[in-house]
């Protein structure tokens, strides 16, 4: 594989990819079902990649490493916002949502895209998403964000989510880490930074040293 993938990349395991060593019983029906993994933020081991395998419940999940010559494709966030759900699908909240906030958020002109559940339903055709799911995005600042521009974001996303019975959660991505826009929108607040070596307490996102 010759690209970078970052968290929250979807992987399509190719054909032939071995099983992971140690996995739950619901791992192989899971896999057949929807051959993809999600990228998880954690420090590379021996060049392998941190991923993430979801079961059919929110209580089947499982951590690994994938050698990097099992990854057919690789689809980014980004690129899934640009997918349609199939027409009986497209009126769940989670889904609705996404067609409401994307101007939103198109119009801010940074770079984003479903995660979660939405993301990997886009990117698999598996029905994944429920009547309850939440609409997971993440948004890439490599440049910093003022907060009255985070606080504007957030009050819309929040009334959007609000309008249609269900919630938003938006995760901004810097270089090396991402943290929550909630918690960025409220002024003078730290913020809890996901680095790939764990979580940490910062004030500044952008000055943090979250290098994996």
């Amino acid at each position: 594989m010759g690209r970078v993938v970052s968290p929250h990349d979807l992987l399509r395991l190719a054909p032939g990819t071995p099983n992971f060593s140690d996995a739950p019983a619901w791992i192989p029906a899971s896999l057949k079902r929807a051959p993809f993994v999600v990228v998880r933020r954690a420090v590379s081991l021996n060049g392998l990649i941190a991923v993430g395998v979801r079961g059919e419940t929110r209580g089947e999940r499982f951590g690994s490493w994938l050698d990097p010559r099992y990854v057919e494709l690789v689809l980014r966030p980004e690129a899934l916002r640009k997918l349609k759900p199939l027409m009986t699908r497209k009126s769940l909240p989670a889904f609705a949502l996404l067609q409401a906030i994307s101007p939103l958020c198109n119009a801010s002109g940074y770079v984003w895209g479903p995660t979660g559940s939405v993301g990997f339903e886009l990117a698999s055709g598996c029905p994944t998403v429920t009547q309850t799911s939440d609409l997971d995005l993440l948004m890439r600042a490599p440049e910093r964000l003022d907060r009255t521009t985070a606080k504007t974001l957030f009050d819309a996303l929040s009334q959007a989510a609000l309008d249609h019975g269900t919630r938003v959660d938006m995760q901004i991505q810097t270089h090396d880490a991402a943290f929550s826009l909630a918690e960025f929108a409220h002024p003078g607040a730290r913020v809890m930074m996901r680095c790939a070596d764990g979580p940490k307490l910062v004030a500044d996102p952008w000055q943090a040293d979250c290098a994996a």
